[in-house]
């Protein structure tokens, strides 16, 4: 344990230039290969919904629980007043926040904490537990920990600093294509309760500006996250 300690508040030397390029090419073919993606997206809902429900408790909301679907849908359900600016702000939440969970591993990443920011990624994975309410996301989350914990536990310096690479490149360029998967449903008549309808019917702001400031946000967060993360200077 003192040697984990010591892994965990010791920073890493950066790795170099060719495993944060081929980190970046894994994530995107993770992404970009529809085989792949079915089953990776999973980890979008997971950081979505978390965002959800840290939002929520931050707002001064109950959380009530978190379910996870074997679509890649999930929901979040939390009790308080069903207008104003808590339940706003919760919705919000959702698409934007893989990104900026990306952004801060990024930021950590960029001074060299990667072990620390993959034993961070496992107590929030816990604390998520707790609040899931159905067997499949049970299964998700538990899956998802095992792996980054026996990275954590078991693997080399370079695997865990290659694997935080990925996990960070992997939420980076995830969050917006979940964007445009959700304007893509939402053109094909579905996805009318998503969380840019549900924001529409909070603000009167037509869904297509909250969508835009969703593929705004993660973007951005892309592209600060590149910076940050010191990959120019790999």
């Amino acid at each position: 344990m003192n040697e984990v300690w010591d892994s965990i508040t010791t920073a890493q030397p950066d790795p170099s230039w060719k495993v944060v390029v081929a980190t970046a090419a894994i994530a995107f073919l993770l992404i970009a290969w529809r085989p792949a993606w079915r089953h990776t997206r999973q980890v979008v809902t997971i950081a979505h919904e978390g965002a959800h429900g840290l939002i929520a408790l931050l707002a001064g909301r109950q959380l009530a629980g978190i379910r996870l679907h074997s679509d890649t849908s999930g929901v979040t359900v939390s009790r308080g007043k069903p207008t104003g600016f808590g339940m706003i702000a919760v919705l919000l939440a959702g698409y934007p926040g893989p990104a900026l969970f990306g952004l801060g591993a990024a930021v950590v990443l960029g001074q060299g904490y990667a072990v620390a920011l993959l034993w961070g990624l496992l107590v929030a994975l816990l604390i998520l537990l707790l609040q899931i309410r159905n067997l499949f996301g049970l299964w998700s989350v538990v899956a998802f920990g095992t792996i980054v914990f026996v990275v954590s536990w078991w693997g080399s310096a370079a695997v865990q600093s290659a694997f935080a690479y990925l996990l960070t490149w992997f939420l980076l360029l995830a969050a917006p294509r979940a964007v445009v998967e959700l304007q893509s449903s939402r053109r094909g008549g579905a996805g009318r309760s998503s969380d840019a309808d549900q924001l529409r019917r909070l603000t009167s702001v037509p869904a297509l500006l909250w969508v835009g400031v969703f593929g705004l946000v993660t973007l951005a967060c892309l592209a600060l996250g590149v910076v940050w993360s010191g990959v120019l200077s790999s």
